[in-house]
């Protein structure tokens, strides 16, 4: 230690300032009974306690050579002092300087008292940390955080120290920023990332994907119409989704689950062919039709047009309504705007189909008899008309006679009068 203050002089003529609680990894270069050295450059060195590097068994877990991290602690004596992360080994006085300078400290949480936890650091100190400031959102399960062991920041340090407040939040907020720095130098819209879920809203999900938090919109879930969020996310579910939009200033960021799935619309001409019928679901309905869902996905639109069975109508819903079963026609497929083209087919013809066939003896009933009859009767007219034809030609088929038996039969006619 006698040469500390001369190392100090050739470490602060180099120009080098350290602030307390800064972070360094350096090359321990000796070690001592009670202080490891390690080499800050320029000749100047700077001491650890031994103690924070000793293991239950009493071992040192360093050797000359090893890198290590640590924080600045403090200058005493012209003597720069380091620490890992204090705790264990750490004095009293240590802990205060942790309080001022920003250093992390060891704690084991052993106890959940009103309104927060009973936290021990440095050996036996007491320390408490509030329930808000255990997490970065509000505390589920309490249990779960006892006998754990964490990093926390000492927020208020009083009476000495025997009052002592913890926050291991400011520790989980200054490590999502600095993530979050280094996302917006790497992360790009496109992106496949993985997040957790960590709420489930009415209008989408938000999911952590380490620095920062985006929301997948209700729209975004899945290719079909989602009915129920939860039936497809819940909190703490690991997910992996795209990046749609980054908004670094306003911090909102917009992700898909949806563009992770596979397109429903791809080969859909193969399984949607023109020409072929289908039953789908009415979806919702627009003043120019009724959209109807085919598969997940996949819903085709009947124009207004195409709906009133041939009659004129002012609006969908006079002949069908929204979860209504319906059988359609596939018109036409526009497979690069994602558009089905649907018709209804006439009942007349479904009917049809069905319809067993009727001896031409049989007598009609009902209305379908009452058609039959109808197209019946041009045809008995027709049959009128051509008798009508048959017996003029019989009349004119008979022979006239010659000139005078024409004369003779007048005479005769003008003689009886």
């Amino acid at each position: 230690m006698s040469g500390f203050e001369e190392l100090f002089a050739e470490h602060e003529a180099a120009g080098e300032k350290l602030t307390p609680g800064q972070q360094i990894t350096a090359e321990v270069v000796s070690i001592a009974r009670e202080w490891i050295f390690i080499d800050l450059g320029g000749k100047s060195e700077g001491a650890v306690a031994k103690a924070e590097f000793i293991d239950q068994e009493g071992n040192c877990t360093v050797a000359v050579g090893d890198k290590v991290t640590v924080y600045f602690l403090a200058e005493k004596k012209q003597e720069k002092l380091f620490t890992t992360k204090v705790g264990g080994a750490a004095t009293q006085a240590h802990l205060e300087e942790a309080y001022h300078s920003g250093i992390p400290v060891e704690g084991t949480v052993e106890a959940e008292g009103k309104g927060g936890f009973q936290v021990r650091i440095s050996g036996n100190v007491r320390a408490f940390c509030p329930f808000s400031q255990m997490a970065l959102r509000r505390v589920e399960n309490n249990e779960e955080y006892l006998g754990q062991g964490f990093a926390f920041k000492i927020i208020e340090f009083r009476e000495g120290g025997r009052n002592i407040i913890l926050s291991r939040r400011r520790l989980l907020e200054e490590e999502r920023a600095a993530r979050k720095e280094e996302l917006r130098q790497s992360l790009a819209v496109g992106d496949k990332v993985t997040g957790t879920v960590t709420s489930v809203q009415k209008f989408g999900a938000f999911v952590d994907i380490g620095g920062i938090e985006g929301l997948i919109p209700m729209s975004e879930i899945g290719w079909g119409t989602v009915e129920d969020i939860h039936s497809h996310l819940e909190p703490g579910r690991e997910v992996e989704v795209v990046v749609k939009s980054l908004d670094w200033e306003k911090e909102r960021y917009s992700l898909s689950l949806k563009d992770t799935l596979p397109d429903p619309w791809e080969g859909v001409a193969a399984r949607f062919p023109e020409g072929s019928r289908h039953q789908g679901k009415v979806a919702r309905l627009m003043d120019f039709g009724a959209f109807v869902t085919l598969a997940p996905g996949i819903d085709g639109l009947v124009h207004i047009s195409k709906l009133g069975a041939g009659r004129r109508i002012n609006h969908p819903r006079e002949v069908v309504q929204p979860g209504e079963t319906l059988e359609v026609e596939i018109e036409a497929i526009d497979s690069e705007r994602r558009r089905l083209s649907l018709s209804v087919p006439p009942p007349a013809e479904s009917e049809a189909a069905g319809e067993p066939a009727q001896s031409e003896t049989r007598p009609a009933a009902g209305a379908a008899g009452k058609a039959r009859k109808k197209a019946a009767a041009p045809a008995d007219n027709r049959q009128d008309f051509r008798e009508y034809q048959n017996q003029q030609g019989r009349q004119s088929d008979r022979p006239m006679g010659t000139l005078g038996d024409l004369l003779k039969a007048k005479m005769a006619e003008k003689g009886s009068k």
